[in-house]
């Protein structure tokens, strides 16, 4: 956003240098990214008038002019009279009209501050001597108008200051716009102006057509007048239109005022267009025109005008000519039952005001901010009319600036009022008040105003000041919508008075170091277990696509959307991360990286969730990995499973398997069914999680290798298992074990699950240390059985384990896999 020191100084008193301002307002309102000084390009322009025109001999469009500069120009060819020979290619030079002279010497100012600046001289044009020339808008460096020279349109004397003349000794401040996310009053320049003053200590006096009670205005030439209604108060706090005849869309807006639209990067088009700019650019409030016999014709029988949502797949072909497809979080203008406009961001191409348009019907409205952030990333249309809606209008400035907007109408444009103002205002609230303490203010500012410096501190912007006593009611100005508590007007104190000005004071307090919470013990203990297995931790975005959702088998309406996502690819809330952790598989397989493991812990959202005692979405901690590779083949869901209890052994929680039957939530949706398990804990019986294979959709929409698993389990259920169990150190033994392959043939219908817990329960009565793993599954193509070979190593911590002793236990895990399965072993 550029702001003009000049235009803030028609509404406020600036009585330091532009070094200091520039200061001042960095430490106590907004950063500036830079300071620039557009008169410096102006110095030597004079204001001349054309005495004489007469064209150039064999020449179809260059004129030969004397000029009259008031002899200010020393050491430069004049005439008997002391005029000054210019020669001139524009269509529009004529005797008697004010122009801009650039002499001998001086710089063009479109070039001024580039590589090649250009500097005039006094030469010879086909034998005519020229000195120096007369600017267009263009060469002037003010907007992008060529078509012939600028005819001043102020009264002013030959050889007066252009500059001058026309307010160009300026500054202009670029301010970064992040800075003033939360506050839409100071994105104009009358709001500014308040805060300027206000850091200044000085009193800010509102300009009596934004301040007083509004007149009503009286109809020039009737019209018929549609209805306005406001479906759904959530997207409109207000809605106002006006219909006005005799626009002359050929005239221009005063230089002056084009100065300021240029200045402030909004280039001038004519008179209407130029108002409603200028407007918006001196109080933060958009406006908008529609044809009004256009808008008339698309309304048919039904002429009202109607703030409502978009329809789902509803089109709109916008004033550009781009056709987009609306969502039902858009909110849209429609005539009858015809979306004309994409409301706060752009008119439709059905309703456009050209050089045809005999009536307009004048728009000013509030427009709900999140609705309209959402849109605007959606369809990546930026504006300053929606840059503003973006950071939330509030609804009392609309009236005054329709009223402003008409009169000044009526005086540039030739406007007649053809109906009077249509009003549709659902979303009225009081003014808000807020309670502080004088005693308060201090206690957390660390200063000691009286109770009249913070008087005069607010009452400078406009707040209105009560006080009983040390406590004091403040009424909040209906342009700070930021303002809701008391340490919202203890921080406006503070800023105003300037915090560079509190005494700093080092804080009292105890510097005893706060020891982690179990839950960050345990996290911190998942972090170095995984990445000491190989895993590398990444940290991703909280925040998804719909399509991210739709291609892990999540069903979007169980997960919260953002309405003002601050891009499109970010609309959702993730039910799960394991999603997030397969977008970027596929693009570090393209990197080079063939085998690796990824894993990240977070908080995942999900309707099914529910709400918390505060009414907020409850947040789930989890924790999930996937494991992947491109050069490996088999079955990756024990590599998984495998990390899994690397993992659960470290924490000291013991885990079963339990097939997936059914995906009960969004988490489990990623994972195939059949090549996937439950995990439970064994002490509490609470499900953990999921563990398992992907199915052939998700790995085909996320581009993964066929080898590819991964497991996702809930964070604080195993905080829960682990403080339950608590972690248990097992020492090495120092005499060798030994190991055992058992191959069970069992039918098809049993699960491996049967088999490793049947073992594992038989091993845990044995004396002996042991674990158990598994080594292949096979299934001969046509048969009804399949047989599973699993792995038992056995050591003792007191002898070297003898052929006998092995073979009876793997004799008893075999005698009761067989009774739990009725298998054998081959």
């Amino acid at each position: 956003m550029i702001i003009s020191v000049n235009w803030l100084k028609k509404y406020v008193d600036i009585s330091v240098d532009i070094d200091t301002l520039a200061a001042l307002i960095g430490e106590r309102l907004v950063e500036i990214e830079e300071v620039i000084d557009i008169g410096a390009k102006y110095k030597g322009v004079l204001v001349a008038k054309v005495v004489e025109c007469v064209p150039l001999e064999n020449s179809d469009h260059l004129s030969v002019t004397k000029i009259d500069d008031g002899g200010v120009v020393s050491g430069i060819e004049r005439d008997e009279k002391g005029y000054v020979q210019v020669v001139c290619g524009a269509p529009n030079v004529r005797t008697g009209l004010l122009v801009a002279w650039l002499p001998p010497n001086s710089t063009v100012p479109e070039t001024y501050g580039t590589s090649e600046p250009f500097i005039l001289s006094a030469k010879p044009l086909r034998g005519v001597v020229s000195n120096g020339m007369l600017a267009s808008a263009r060469e002037l460096d003010l907007y992008d108008d060529h078509s012939g020279i600028m005819e001043i349109d102020k009264q002013s004397t030959p050889g007066a200051s252009f500059a001058e003349l026309y307010e160009l000794d300026d500054y202009l401040l670029d301010i970064e716009n992040k800075s003033l996310t939360h506050r839409p009053d100071a994105f104009g320049v009358i709001g500014f102006a308040r805060e300027v003053a206000g850091i200044q200590g000085k009193a800010f006096y509102t300009p009596d057509w934004l301040a007083g009670t509004t007149k009503a205005m009286s109809i020039d030439a009737p019209l018929d007048a549609p209805a306005v209604d406001i479906e759904d108060a959530a997207l409109s706090d207000r809605f106002q239109l006006v219909a006005l005849s005799g626009i002359d869309e050929s005239r221009s807006s005063p230089i002056q005022m084009q100065t300021y639209l240029a200045r402030s990067g909004i280039r001038p088009i004519n008179a209407s267009v130029d108002v409603s700019n200028y407007l918006m650019l001196l109080t933060g409030q958009p406006s908008h025109t529609y044809d009004y016999d256009k808008l008339r014709a698309v309304a048919g029988d039904d002429f009202t005008i109607r703030v409502r949502s978009a329809r789902e797949n509803e089109t709109l072909t916008l004033l550009d000519g781009k056709e987009v497809t609306l969502d039902t979080s858009d909110i849209v203008i429609a005539a009858g039952e015809t979306a004309v406009g994409l409301a706060g961001i752009m008119g439709g191409k059905s309703t456009l005001v050209d050089t045809t348009t005999k009536t307009v019907l004048l728009e000013v409205a509030t427009f709900d901010l999140y609705h309209m952030r959402s849109s605007q990333m959606r369809h990546g249309i930026f504006s300053e009319a929606v840059t503003r809606f973006t950071k939330g209008i509030p609804a009392p400035l609309s009236t005054p600036v329709l009223h402003e907007a008409v009169r000044m109408l009526k005086e540039y444009a030739g406007a007649e009022l053809a109906t009077e103002v249509l009003d549709a205002y659902p979303a009225q609230t009081p003014a808000s008040q807020v309670t502080i303490n004088e005693t308060r203010v201090n206690a957390l500012l660390g200063t000691q105003f009286a109770a009249e410096d913070i008087v005069g501190l607010l009452e400078n912007v406009g707040f209105k000041v009560q006080f009983d006593g040390l406590t004091a009611t403040i009424t909040v100005p209906y342009w700070r919508g930021d303002i809701h508590i008391p340490e919202d007007i203890i921080e406006e104190v503070g800023r105003l008075a300037g915090f560079d000005t509190i005494a700093v004071t080092l804080p009292e307090r105890d510097f005893t170091a706060v020891r982690p919470s179990t839950f960050d013990e345990l996290r911190s203990m998942i972090r170095t277990t995984l990445a000491r297995a190989g895993a590398n931790e990444v940290l991703t975005y909280s925040f998804v696509h719909g399509n991210v959702l739709r291609q892990a088998g999540q069903q979007e309406n169980n997960a919260y959307r953002v309405v003002n996502s601050i891009s499109p690819d970010l609309q959702y809330y993730r039910q799960s991360l394991t999603p997030s952790l397969l977008t970027h598989i596929h693009a570090n397989i393209r990197a080079g990286y063939d085998s690796f493991a990824l894993f990240e812990c977070n908080k995942v959202h999900q309707k099914s969730f529910g709400l918390n005692e505060e009414a907020v979405p409850v947040e789930v901690d989890s924790l999930a990995l996937t494991v992947t590779s491109s050069k490996h083949s088999g079955d990756a869901y024990y590599q998984a499973k495998y990390l899994l209890e690397y993992l659960c052994t470290t924490l000291g929680v013991a885990v079963r398997y339990v097939p997936l039957r059914e995906k009960k939530d969004g988490v489990a949706a990623p994972f195939e069914s059949l090549r996937s398990a439950e995990v439970q804990s064994v002490l509490t019986g609470e499900v953990l999680g999921v563990v398992g294979e992907y199915t052939t959709k998700v790995r085909r929409s996320f581009k993964l290798p066929e080898y590819t698993a991964g497991f996702e389990v809930r964070t604080r259920a195993l905080l829960k298992a682990s403080q339950k169990q608590g972690g248990v150190y097992t020492p090495l033994s120092r005499y060798p074990g030994t190991e055992r392959d058992v191959c069970f043939q069992v039918s098809e219908e049993t699960p491996f699950a049967d088999i490793a817990d049947t073992a594992a329960a038989v091993l845990a009565e044995e004396p002996y240390i042991s674990s158990l793993e598994p080594v292949d599954i096979y299934q001969r193509e046509g048969t009804s059985t399949k047989n599973i070979t699993i792995r038992i190593q056995l050591a003792s911590y007191d002898k070297t384990l003898t052929a006998e002793d092995a073979n009876g236990v793997v004799n008893h895990v075999i005698a009761r896999v067989i009774e739990k399965t009725e298998g054998k072993v081959v």
